[in-house]
């Protein structure tokens, strides 16, 4: 691999491998940093790496698995040759051009040389849901915890459901979730909801809802699937449990843009703030995905943006080189 590439994609999600296949059909030949599996829940290939069927994803009659879903965007984007390094990106510098991406094992402190440089780069880092930090959490995700009721809702039909979080995202994917739970119980460490007015007044309408409140999750139960929770009252402290057939975990995302901080604009939650499609305040840098939208969060609409972050980075190459060669002819 050629250490000055026209196109470096970091992460290696729907947004990323789609902005790898687009860029790969143009020739110019990027080159996907996808990451490594780390115990925080970070996954080369995105959040679909931990979702079991996937059924609303367009063209797939039947469901697919999360993990096969990737596995296809993969190997289309390594047939038009996109370069793939499994590898985590330690640090990146966009205050000059080209700009510079070290990985780890290569870090300015061993090396004061990047380990690529690269005249454009596509921000596909994607976004984390936030967990409980319980032991039982991540072997029960895809088997009951679940952190999107979108994604998930349609196989937990007649099932009593648990929703955590008191905010107007827990209290939609609670709403949702009863066009096909028996109940859906929601869970909230405070006394009262943090969501807007018109969503509160949604839920306590609803026959389906229950709430459990001054309660947090302490245990969930189950071994190839979650059959329950323990819950502690936060005011008493005496413990319950509570019987269920799946657990909604809705407190909240985090955008990877550690690496951009300082960097790139970004809102006030972390979100990396594009422009005129998938521009960033850096010129040259393109965002994509979840790591830039913190309302739709669907592999769809990330593999749309990964897409448009593409075609984005190619106008701009050939314009930067227009640029350039005018400027050669008239020098």
């Amino acid at each position: 691999m050629s250490n000055i590439r026209d196109v470096i994609i970091v992460g290696s999600g729907p947004a990323g491998l789609t902005a790898a296949i687009y860029t790969a059909r143009a020739n110019l030949a990027p080159l996907v940093i996808e990451g490594e599996p780390s115990s925080t829940g970070d996954q080369p290939g995105g959040q679909l790496m931990l979702t079991s069927d996937v059924e609303n994803y367009p063209g797939f009659v039947d469901a697919v698995m999360g993990p096969d879903l990737m596995g296809t965007f993969r190997a289309q984007a390594a047939r038009f040759g996109a370069d793939i390094l499994t590898n985590k990106v330690s640090r990146v510098d966009l205050s000059s051009r080209p700009f510079s991406v070290w990985t780890d094992g290569n870090t300015p402190a061993s090396s004061p040389e990047p380990t690529f440089q690269t005249r454009s780069l596509i921000v596909a880092t994607g976004a984390r849901a936030l967990l409980l930090g319980l032991p039982a959490e991540q072997r029960l995700l895809g088997r009951g915890v679940s952190t999107c009721a979108t994604c998930d809702g349609f196989f937990f039909k007649e099932r009593h459901l648990g929703v955590v979080g008191g905010g107007d995202s827990a209290i939609e994917e609670a709403l949702f979730l009863t066009k096909f739970a028996k109940t859906v119980t929601v869970i909230h460490r405070r006394k009262e909801l943090r969501a807007s007015k018109i969503m509160q007044d949604r839920a306590f309408r609803n026959p389906k809802l229950d709430f459990r409140w001054d309660s947090v999750v302490t245990e969930i139960h189950g071994e190839g699937s979650v059959t329950g929770v323990r819950l502690r009252d936060v005011i008493t402290g005496e413990e319950s449990a509570l019987e269920l057939g799946g657990l909604f975990v809705a407190i909240g995302h985090a955008p990877n843009t550690d690496l951009f901080r300082g960097q790139l604009d970004m809102d006030q939650n972390g979100y990396i703030s594009t422009h005129d499609g998938s521009k960033t305040s850096v010129e040259g840098v393109f965002a994509s995905g979840d790591v830039q939208d913190s309302v739709y969060r669907q592999a769809v609409t990330a593999a749309g943006s990964g897409c448009m972050a593409a075609i984005d980075a190619e106008r701009w190459l050939e314009a930067a080189e227009h640029a350039a060669a005018q400027a050669r002819s008239h020098a």
